[in-house]
């Protein structure tokens, strides 16, 4: 088996058994994104130099049992918006086109305390707002199953990467489904914790109370140990929680014998492609076969979750980015007339088409005369939402459904309509509202050879239960095919 096609939990057991330098690990990622990313573009920026030097470092560490942990010295890719010291980090935005953080976000320091790797960062929507990974500053990221079609977003380079045998897995972040949706998009696992898991601070904020980092790996299995990695109580941020329960590689149990599992009527309604439907259906079949108790109920409210999410997400987004002033850091326009017009001109130009609608709605419904119509009923939305997964999760332990409407996308025929791309958030986005955990684990391949993504919802902290679920239905389904541009080169290891 050659390196990249390695799961990260393969990768780190052949690098604790001495069969596979970090080195060679490292070195392997960097040819493959040499040979790839050219027709990818899943990276905006690649460390080659650091990540080797890391490497000899990473392998030292293991060597004398500073890093012990069973994704020591496996290589990741990190999304844009998630700091890293002195390394630059843009949200794939004009605006912070020069920016190095002098610090790392908690989940980066995570990562390397547990001896990881960071190869560069990957693209995204440009400040997460998108679900294609067509708004970016630095241009359009494909999708390694077919290059004339999106690999959703916002964390398409991510997923993009994982996909494609880039890096053995990456940090996403997800704010409406920007993890679970690329990754159904892209035929990769993307798992978005229960808020207040994973430490925020070092996120760049679109929506402070709906961002949660989380992983994007091959599998399951993967999707659990990087988690494990990543969750940690942390006092820089006051959402985060004190958990005792993060042993999330315990629930990786081939068992779903009495689990009650729910499908919403309302998400199999009109709207919803027929063969992502007869894919969804399929998987639920899998785990009814194995013992799980699967039947339809109503969820009720669905309807209601997008325009909910969107003012809510657009008001936190204008309040975090009015820091982008061209002041204290990043772009500044090079003519201007006063303070006033030095803070127009470089918003004008360092922020792109997407963010400056969203920023205008969040403005517009947070504004005097505006508040109480939209914003505060938008909140009062959210509460009712979340009160609906509450009286769902009194009978089921998973809720089980489509990630999107439809496969990826052509490139360009989202952002004709960023209404229509809105409404392909309808499945994902009430998970952040309501701040439950959700995965998205491929189960089927469209006629045209586009993957589709089962996802599967848990009551808040019972990541457990939606890992056990997929874990039951990965060992049913078989090892995942990679798409067509997968195929790795490199060492090959026994």
């Amino acid at each position: 088996m050659q390196i990249m096609d390695m799961t990260a939990l393969e990768l780190g057991r052949k690098i604790k058994e001495k069969e596979v330098s970090v080195k060679e690990a490292v070195q392997a990622s960097l040819d493959t994104i040499e040979a790839k990313d050219e027709a990818l573009h899943s990276f905006v920026t690649v460390d080659a130099e650091r990540a080797l030097a890391r490497a000899d470092e990473v392998q030292k560490g293991i060597e004398d049992g500073t890093y012990t942990g069973v994704l020591a010295g496996v290589p990741a890719a990190v999304k844009d918006n998630i700091c890293t010291e002195n390394l630059l980090t843009t949200c794939s935005s004009k605006i912070l086109y020069n920016f190095v953080p002098p610090y790392s976000a908690q989940a980066v320091s995570n990562l390397n305390a547990a001896g990881g790797v960071i190869l560069g960062k990957t693209n995204m929507d440009e400040f997460a707002m998108g679900s294609t990974t067509e708004t970016s500053a630095y241009g359009v990221t494909r999708n390694p199953w077919n290059l004339e079609h999106v690999p959703g977003g916002s964390s398409g380079g991510s997923c993009a990467a994982v996909a494609a045998c880039e890096a053995p897995y990456a940090l996403g972040s997800d704010t409406g489904g920007s993890i679970r949706q690329p990754g159904s998009f892209c035929g990769v696992t993307g798992l978005k914790p229960t808020y207040g898991t994973v430490s925020r601070y070092g996120l760049i904020a679109y929506g402070s109370s709906l961002d949660q980092i989380g992983p994007i790996a091959k599998d399951i299995s993967d999707c659990a140990a990087i988690l494990e990695m990543l969750a940690s109580y942390d006092k820089k941020d006051s959402t985060s929680v004190k958990r005792t329960d993060c042993d999330f590689t315990s629930a990786l149990v081939d068992d779903v014998k009495g689990m009650r599992i729910g499908i919403p009527s309302d998400y199999l309604s009109a709207g919803l492609d027929e063969e992502v439907k007869a894919a969804i259906l399929k998987a639920a079949d899998v785990l009814k076969q194995k013992g799980a108790i699967v039947e339809e109920f109503q969820l009720s409210l669905v309807e209601y979750a997008i325009p909910a999410y969107y003012v809510i997400a657009s008001a936190e987004a204008s309040s975090n980015l009015a820091r982008f002033d061209g002041v204290k850091y990043g772009y500044r326009a090079k003519e201007y007339n006063g303070l006033h017009g030095m803070y127009k001109k470089s918003r004008s130009e360092g922020f792109g088409e997407e963010v400056k609608r969203r920023i205008m709605l969040g403005s517009f419904v947070l504004s005097s005369g505006y508040y109480d119509a939209y914003y505060l009923k938008a909140l009062r939305t959210k509460a009712l939402i979340k009160q609906s997964f509450d009286r769902a999760f009194e009978k089921y332990d998973v809720i089980l459904g489509p990630v999107a409407p439809m496969t990826a996308p052509k490139l360009g025929e989202s952002l004709s309509d960023p209404l229509k791309m809105y409404l392909g958030d309808i499945y994902t986005i009430s998970v952040n509202l309501a701040g439950l955990p959700g995965v998205s684990v491929p189960c089927g391949v469209d006629s045209k050879g586009l993957p589709i993504g089962v996802q599967l919802i848990g009551d808040c902290f019972k990541e457990k239960n939606i890992i056990r679920a997929a874990y039951a239905y990965e060992q049913a389904r078989g090892k995942w095919q990679a798409p067509p541009c997968a195929a790795a080169a490199g060492k090959v290891v026994e």
